[in-house]
């Protein structure tokens, strides 16, 4: 049902919510869940701190890398349904790589898939969005 391009985005995700038998359930799930994971990663990092888990440090290093994976993944199932906010997103957020020296512009355009977001982003994206949960669930 989702489209990944730029012209069908929306769209798309508004078909799931008003065309597709409880999609607007489904939707709202996704999201609501997903900020509640948040919640719950940040109650066990908070955890961590106080308990002086950081002191493992392999353990912690690990924790670290799957907390980057999950806000990635986060980050980009932001951006898939393309309204103003999700495109603002997608444009700010990247583009700060930009800033880092020598690699930033061609970092930048690799993320993107082009010199600009368009539907090749939506695509990496979309894909990234369902690859990086079985990445971090192995």
């Amino acid at each position: 049902h989702y489209t990944a391009d730029t012209n069908s985005a929306f769209s798309s995700i508004a078909h799931i919510c008003r065309d597709v038998n409880n999609g607007w359930l489904l939707r709202n799930l996704h999201a609501n869940g997903a900020s509640f994971f948040f919640i719950c990663i940040y109650l066990h990092i908070g955890r961590g701190l106080y308990y002086g888990s950081y002191l493992f440090k392999e353990t912690w290093n690990i924790g670290v890398i799957l907390l980057f994976l999950v806000m990635a993944t986060a980050f980009v199932g932001y951006v898939l349904p393309w309204g103003q906010m999700s495109f603002w997103g997608a444009t700010v957020i990247t583009n700060l790589l930009s800033a880092i020296p020598y690699v930033g512009t061609n970092l930048v355009q690799w993320i993107w898939g082009g010199f600009s977001v368009d539907s090749a982003t939506l695509t990496r994206f979309f894909t990234f969005h369902f690859i990086l949960p079985f990445i971090i669930a192995a």
